[in-house]
């Protein structure tokens, strides 16, 4: 059997989104029993060049609703970077699920040929839809809901590959 471009793009997208946002139910949790202003914990590095936790959770979004988008042949939708709390970035992530959940299969399928260009360091990168997602989007998605999570780890929230994987 066959894996369509939609099967691989967005229900993929939206499982692990909806994982992210039960690692920040966990860490919600962590704060209220540690008396940890929640803030706080958005405003985490792993590291002082890296990103916070609240742009990791905001570029895992755009990275996966952009996924969609582009492989279905749409706009973007566009959505303010000002989620400053834990609860901000789980409506940020439930709001990137209703969007990619709400393309149908029929305009992302068939997208593996599509021409996907992107503006990376000045220059424009043009990929097939299907390296696109494969090369492109996975990894760049990936990464950051990773980071999220070991920012999450690194501060005391305990996580374990089954919160990251979303098993029972």
């Amino acid at each position: 059997m066959k894996i369509s471009m939609y099967q691989a793009s967005a229900p993929r997208f939206a499982n692990m989104l909806k994982n992210l946002s039960a690692v920040l139910d966990k860490a919600q949790a962590y704060c209220e029993a540690k008396k940890i202003e929640p803030a706080t914990l958005a405003g985490m590095r792993l590291i002082a060049d890296m990103f916070p936790l609240s742009r990791q959770v905001q570029v895992a979004c755009d990275s996966a609703k952009g996924a969609v988008a582009r492989l279905a042949g749409i706009d973007i939708p566009k959505h303010e970077d000002t989620e400053q709390t834990l609860a901000d970035l789980k409506q940020r992530i439930a709001k990137t699920i209703d969007f990619i959940l709400s393309v149908s299969p029929d305009k992302v399928d068939g997208s593996e040929e599509r021409p996907v260009t992107l503006r990376l360091g000045g220059r424009d990168v043009s990929f097939t839809g299907i390296q696109y997602l494969l090369g492109f989007a996975y990894p760049n998605f990936y990464f950051h809901v990773t980071t999220a999570y070991d920012i999450l780890r690194a501060n005391g929230v305990e996580l374990g590959k089954r919160d990251y994987i979303g098993t029972p």
